[in-house]
């Protein structure tokens, strides 16, 4: 039973064209009927919104135990900024946060990090969008442990595909707990997605196109 929660993040995300139907290719390369892109929040109202959202499942998830929170280059960026309001706006927790520039600064402070300067034993959550194969997973793990002798438990995502990742059998969420010890926590998982589909039933064209996705590359 999807929960009133998730209904309305669904929802949220349809509103602000952030999640879409139709014929896409992921970043994987594969044919995908749905597709989310964080790149089309583009107002005040949508990045409060949505920092509420990551806000809430933080709180829920972890509470107050953690040091600060990264958000990846370039999506991640906004994604952490509206979380870290929104802790403190709606829960008192006040926390900072950092990103990293895709090019290292060469003037200036110089460097590839901007915001929070973490320190050795930090405990840093990530903020991100989604994870589909993994790959910015493993891109962002040698920033944060190049910094600092960080340790990073937990990451936060707007949905949880739950598609196979590298290894038959496991999806990438599975993988990143394994390589990396992290647990992913998600607002909606592609299953919310299609139940929410289902009820709705206004998306009938969608039903059995999300259904052949799933069987043939998700794990639920």
């Amino acid at each position: 039973m999807i929960t009133e929660t998730k209904k309305e993040f669904i929802e949220f995300m349809m509103e602000s064209d952030v999640l879409r139907f139709g014929d896409f290719v992921t970043k994987s390369g594969r044919n995908t009927p749905y597709f989310v892109n964080t790149g089309n929040y583009r107002t005040g109202r949508q990045i409060a919104t949505l920092g509420k959202f990551y806000a809430a499942l933080v709180k829920d998830t972890i509470g107050d135990n953690f040091d600060c929170m990264f958000g990846p280059a370039y999506k991640g960026i906004p994604l952490a900024a509206g979380c870290a309001a929104a802790l403190y706006n709606e829960y008192g927790i006040d926390k900072p946060y950092f990103f990293n520039r895709k090019e290292e600064k060469d003037h200036g402070e110089g460097g590839s990090l901007v915001g929070f300067k973490p320190q050795n034993g930090d405990r840093v959550i990530i903020i991100e969008d989604v994870i589909t194969a993994g790959t910015a997973i493993r891109e962002t793990m040698p920033i944060l442990t190049g910094a600092a002798d960080v340790t990073v438990k937990d990451m936060f995502i707007s949905v949880n595909r739950c598609e196979v990742g590298n290894t038959p059998g496991k999806t990438a969420i599975m993988e990143v707990g394994e390589d990396f010890g992290i647990n992913v926590h998600a607002i909606v998982t592609v299953e919310d997605i299609y139940e929410y589909l289902k009820a709705s039933g206004e998306y009938d064209d969608m039903i059995p196109k999300m259904k052949e996705y799933m069987d043939r590359y998700c794990i639920i």
